[in-house]
Protein backbone atom coordinates (compact mmCIF):
# COMPACT_ATOMS: atom_id res chain seq x y z
CA UNK A 1 0.00 0.00 0.00
CA UNK A 2 1.50 3.55 -1.01
CA UNK A 3 0.75 6.39 1.14
CA UNK A 4 1.57 9.39 -1.11
CA UNK A 5 3.90 11.71 0.41
CA UNK A 6 2.31 12.03 3.83
CA UNK A 7 4.73 11.29 6.47
CA UNK A 8 8.23 13.13 7.81
CA UNK A 9 11.57 11.21 8.78
CA UNK A 10 13.11 12.56 11.36
CA UNK A 11 16.67 11.89 12.16
CA UNK A 12 18.60 12.81 15.40
CA UNK A 13 22.37 12.12 15.45
CA UNK A 14 23.32 14.69 17.82
CA UNK A 15 24.85 11.77 20.37
CA UNK A 16 25.84 8.92 20.93
CA UNK A 17 22.39 7.69 20.27
CA UNK A 18 21.74 7.50 16.59
CA UNK A 19 17.67 7.75 16.57
CA UNK A 20 14.83 7.76 13.72
CA UNK A 21 11.39 7.80 13.58
CA UNK A 22 8.61 8.47 11.14
CA UNK A 23 5.62 11.03 11.98
CA UNK A 24 2.50 11.83 10.33
CA UNK A 25 2.37 14.80 8.54
CA UNK A 26 -1.45 15.65 8.97
CA UNK A 27 -1.69 15.63 12.80
CA UNK A 28 1.95 14.36 13.54
CA UNK A 29 1.14 11.12 15.23
CA UNK A 30 4.34 8.76 15.48
CA UNK A 31 3.95 5.54 13.06
CA UNK A 32 6.91 3.95 14.42
CA UNK A 33 10.83 4.58 15.71
CA UNK A 34 14.24 3.26 15.69
CA UNK A 35 17.46 3.05 18.05
CA UNK A 36 20.76 2.29 18.54
CA UNK A 37 22.41 2.82 21.56
CA UNK A 38 25.69 2.22 20.01
CA UNK A 39 29.35 4.53 20.25
CA UNK A 40 30.35 5.61 16.81
CA UNK A 41 27.35 3.98 14.74
CA UNK A 42 25.62 6.93 12.68
CA UNK A 43 28.19 6.29 10.06
CA UNK A 44 27.40 2.96 9.50
CA UNK A 45 24.07 2.55 10.46
CA UNK A 46 22.20 5.61 10.13
CA UNK A 47 21.25 4.13 6.77
CA UNK A 48 20.08 1.06 7.92
CA UNK A 49 18.08 1.67 10.45
CA UNK A 50 15.71 4.11 7.84
CA UNK A 51 15.54 1.41 5.80
CA UNK A 52 14.32 -1.16 8.22
CA UNK A 53 11.95 1.33 9.58
CA UNK A 54 10.42 2.54 6.26
CA UNK A 55 9.70 -1.22 5.87
CA UNK A 56 8.82 -2.19 9.46
CA UNK A 57 6.26 0.53 9.31
CA UNK A 58 4.91 -0.17 4.99
CA UNK A 59 6.13 2.72 3.89
CA UNK A 60 8.35 3.71 0.96
CA UNK A 61 11.01 6.90 0.41
CA UNK A 62 8.35 7.76 -2.00
CA UNK A 63 6.16 8.20 0.96
CA UNK A 64 8.24 11.16 2.39
CA UNK A 65 6.77 14.66 2.69
CA UNK A 66 9.94 16.07 4.51
CA UNK A 67 13.43 15.16 6.41
CA UNK A 68 13.97 16.32 9.52
CA UNK A 69 17.17 16.78 11.36
CA UNK A 70 18.78 17.32 14.84
CA UNK A 71 20.24 20.97 14.15
CA UNK A 72 22.60 20.88 17.20
CA UNK A 73 24.77 21.70 18.72
CA UNK A 74 26.09 18.32 19.66
CA UNK A 75 28.91 16.21 18.09
CA UNK A 76 30.31 17.56 14.87
CA UNK A 77 30.80 14.28 13.50
CA UNK A 78 27.31 13.14 14.48
CA UNK A 79 25.38 16.52 13.41
CA UNK A 80 27.60 16.40 10.04
CA UNK A 81 26.59 12.45 9.06
CA UNK A 82 23.05 13.60 10.23
CA UNK A 83 23.10 16.87 7.73
CA UNK A 84 24.83 14.78 4.80
CA UNK A 85 22.15 12.06 5.05
CA UNK A 86 19.18 14.25 5.32
CA UNK A 87 20.37 16.65 2.38
CA UNK A 88 20.72 13.63 0.29
CA UNK A 89 17.19 12.47 0.82
CA UNK A 90 15.50 15.86 0.22
CA UNK A 91 17.98 16.84 -2.93
CA UNK A 92 17.32 13.05 -4.61
CA UNK A 93 13.43 12.96 -3.64
CA UNK A 94 12.82 17.09 -4.26
CA UNK A 95 11.22 17.65 -0.92
CA UNK A 96 11.59 19.86 2.10
CA UNK A 97 14.52 19.70 4.63
CA UNK A 98 13.26 20.93 8.25
CA UNK A 99 16.13 21.28 10.90
CA UNK A 100 15.10 21.00 14.42
CA UNK A 101 17.13 22.52 17.70
CA UNK A 102 18.90 19.49 19.79
CA UNK A 103 18.06 21.59 22.84
CA UNK A 104 14.70 22.61 21.87
CA UNK A 105 13.56 19.17 21.24
CA UNK A 106 15.51 17.62 24.44
CA UNK A 107 13.46 20.58 26.37
CA UNK A 108 10.04 19.15 24.44
CA UNK A 109 11.06 15.60 25.45
CA UNK A 110 11.21 16.43 29.04
CA UNK A 111 8.31 18.70 29.68
CA UNK A 112 5.76 16.91 28.17
CA UNK A 113 6.61 14.15 30.69
CA UNK A 114 6.93 16.70 33.91
CA UNK A 115 4.05 17.28 36.24
CA UNK A 116 3.16 20.79 36.71
CA UNK A 117 5.66 21.31 33.42
CA UNK A 118 5.04 25.01 34.08
CA UNK A 119 6.87 25.25 37.57
CA UNK A 120 10.19 25.21 36.32
CA UNK A 121 12.98 26.05 33.85
CA UNK A 122 13.95 23.67 31.49
CA UNK A 123 18.30 23.67 31.32
CA UNK A 124 18.73 20.98 28.70
CA UNK A 125 22.86 20.28 28.73
CA UNK A 126 25.27 18.49 26.26
CA UNK A 127 28.75 17.77 27.22
CA UNK A 128 31.39 19.42 25.36
CA UNK A 129 34.33 18.07 26.97
CA UNK A 130 35.97 18.91 30.23
CA UNK A 131 33.95 21.23 32.15
CA UNK A 132 32.09 22.83 29.38
CA UNK A 133 28.83 21.88 28.03
CA UNK A 134 26.45 23.51 25.23
CA UNK A 135 23.33 24.28 27.30
CA UNK A 136 19.76 26.70 26.98
CA UNK A 137 17.12 27.59 28.91
CA UNK A 138 13.48 27.18 27.73
CA UNK A 139 10.22 27.81 29.59
CA UNK A 140 7.94 24.62 29.27
CA UNK A 141 6.11 25.94 26.02
CA UNK A 142 9.43 26.33 24.31
CA UNK A 143 10.18 29.87 24.49
CA UNK A 144 13.73 30.85 25.22
CA UNK A 145 14.96 32.16 28.14
CA UNK A 146 18.80 31.45 27.58
CA UNK A 147 19.88 31.08 24.38
CA UNK A 148 21.88 28.17 23.75
CA UNK A 149 25.50 28.96 24.60
CA UNK A 150 28.63 27.36 25.40
CA UNK A 151 29.11 27.19 29.36
CA UNK A 152 32.14 26.88 31.37
CA UNK A 153 30.76 25.09 34.36
CA UNK A 154 31.27 26.16 38.06
CA UNK A 155 29.53 26.46 41.44
CA UNK A 156 28.17 30.23 40.41
CA UNK A 157 27.09 29.07 36.77
CA UNK A 158 23.62 30.35 36.56
CA UNK A 159 23.49 31.21 39.92
CA UNK A 160 20.83 33.98 38.97
CA UNK A 161 18.18 31.67 37.64
CA UNK A 162 18.92 28.81 40.22
CA UNK A 163 18.02 32.03 42.87
CA UNK A 164 14.41 32.77 41.45
CA UNK A 165 13.31 29.34 39.52
CA UNK A 166 13.15 25.81 40.15
CA UNK A 167 15.30 24.46 36.93
CA UNK A 168 15.37 21.05 35.65
CA UNK A 169 18.93 19.77 34.30
CA UNK A 170 18.95 16.80 31.57
CA UNK A 171 21.40 15.14 28.86
CA UNK A 172 24.37 13.86 29.16
CA UNK A 173 26.35 16.88 30.44
CA UNK A 174 24.22 17.58 33.28
CA UNK A 175 25.65 15.11 35.52
CA UNK A 176 28.93 17.31 36.01
CA UNK A 177 26.90 20.19 36.96
CA UNK A 178 25.54 18.10 39.88
CA UNK A 179 28.83 17.10 41.12
CA UNK A 180 29.97 20.86 40.86
CA UNK A 181 26.43 22.08 42.38
CA UNK A 182 26.22 19.78 44.74
CA UNK A 183 22.66 20.62 46.96
CA UNK A 184 20.72 23.26 45.65
CA UNK A 185 17.05 23.43 46.27
CA UNK A 186 15.95 24.65 43.48
CA UNK A 187 17.73 22.28 41.00
CA UNK A 188 16.57 19.27 39.79
CA UNK A 189 18.85 16.87 37.74
CA UNK A 190 17.10 14.06 35.51
CA UNK A 191 19.42 11.30 34.27
CA UNK A 192 19.63 8.98 31.57
CA UNK A 193 18.09 11.75 28.84
CA UNK A 194 19.70 11.27 25.46
CA UNK A 195 18.03 13.55 22.51
CA UNK A 196 15.50 11.53 20.35
CA UNK A 197 14.02 11.68 16.88
CA UNK A 198 10.77 11.08 18.41
CA UNK A 199 10.29 14.53 20.20
CA UNK A 200 12.10 15.99 17.21
CA UNK A 201 9.52 15.09 14.65
CA UNK A 202 6.90 16.30 16.89
CA UNK A 203 8.41 19.96 16.51
CA UNK A 204 9.65 19.40 12.60
CA UNK A 205 6.07 18.75 11.82
CA UNK A 206 4.81 22.10 13.42
CA UNK A 207 7.90 23.38 11.31
CA UNK A 208 6.66 21.93 8.46
CA UNK A 209 2.98 23.37 8.23
CA UNK A 210 4.76 26.48 8.46
CA UNK A 211 6.90 26.52 5.63
CA UNK A 212 10.13 26.98 7.98
CA UNK A 213 12.07 24.72 5.15
CA UNK A 214 16.37 25.08 4.93
CA UNK A 215 18.21 25.38 1.68
CA UNK A 216 19.25 22.02 0.45
CA UNK A 217 22.00 23.30 -1.24
CA UNK A 218 23.71 25.07 1.64
CA UNK A 219 22.26 23.98 5.39
CA UNK A 220 24.77 23.02 7.58
CA UNK A 221 24.09 22.05 11.51
CA UNK A 222 24.18 24.61 14.36
CA UNK A 223 27.49 23.48 15.65
CA UNK A 224 28.12 26.75 18.20
CA UNK A 225 31.44 26.38 18.26
CA UNK A 226 34.41 25.79 15.73
CA UNK A 227 35.30 22.13 15.49
CA UNK A 228 38.86 21.17 17.56
CA UNK A 229 41.45 19.75 15.72
CA UNK A 230 44.94 19.29 16.00
CA UNK A 231 48.19 18.98 13.31
CA UNK A 232 49.39 15.91 13.03
CA UNK A 233 52.53 15.24 14.11
CA UNK A 234 56.03 14.86 11.64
Amino acid sequence: MQFMSTVLLSLETSSPVCSVALHRVANGSLIGQSELRLDKSHSTHLTILIEQLLANTGHFLADLAAVAVSDGPGSYTGLRIGAAAAKGLCFALNIPLVAVSTLRALTAQVAAVTTRPGNYLYCPMLDARRLEVYAALYRHDGQEVLAPTPLLLDTETLAEQLAHHSVLFFGHGAAKFQVLLGEQQNAGFLAGIEPSAVALGQLAVAAYHRQEFQDVAYYEPFYLKEVYTTTPKK
